[in-house]
């Protein structure tokens, strides 16, 4: 009985030890191989007409600046029911009239876009009728230049 008690003892071997060092060794590979992957991706953080654009940057927000002593005395309202875009220039800008342009842009859809000449009358008002405007958000950007000095501002309205 002996040599068959020692016959149907059979060691077994405990599984951890062996699955612990592949999971660390499957995720030491994980990590090297994400890690490489990102050290060879190609991502450029600058333009390469950086300057150009900072000074373009520079310009518009020299544009604003200029703009700000004057934001209480514009204005950009839509009249649905009559299918008007008022807008509203400083008073002082409107003697003689500024040379400028109004841009609607539409965030969601570049296609509906419309440009627009300034033409303001002596109060620095203007209406325009402009081509069906979807409903939606749309902002109105109008640059406009007085005695050579540049100006910009944006207003945001949503048409119902």
């Amino acid at each position: 009985m002996n040599s068959q008690t020692t016959k149907a003892v059979v060691k077994s071997r405990n599984p951890w030890p062996i699955a612990i060092i592949a999971y660390f060794v499957i995720f030491a590979s994980c990590v090297a191989g994400f890690g490489t992957w990102v050290i060879r991706q190609n991502i450029d953080l600058v333009r390469k007409d950086y300057y150009e654009e900072e000074v373009r940057f520079q310009q518009q927000m020299e544009k604003v600046n200029r703009t700000q002593p004057f934001e209480s005395s514009i204005a950009v309202a839509y009249v649905a029911r009559e299918g008007v875009l008022n807008v509203q220039l400083p008073q002082a800008h409107a003697i003689p009239a500024p040379a400028g342009r109004i841009d609607l842009y539409r965030p969601s859809d570049a296609s509906l876009d419309q440009h627009i000449m300034l033409a303001v009358d002596r109060d620095g008002a203007q209406k325009i009728v402009p081509q069906k405007l979807r409903t939606g958000l749309w902002k109105v950007r109008m640059n406009w230049n007085v005695d050579g000095q540049d100006y910009f501002s944006e207003r945001s309205i949503f048409v119902n």
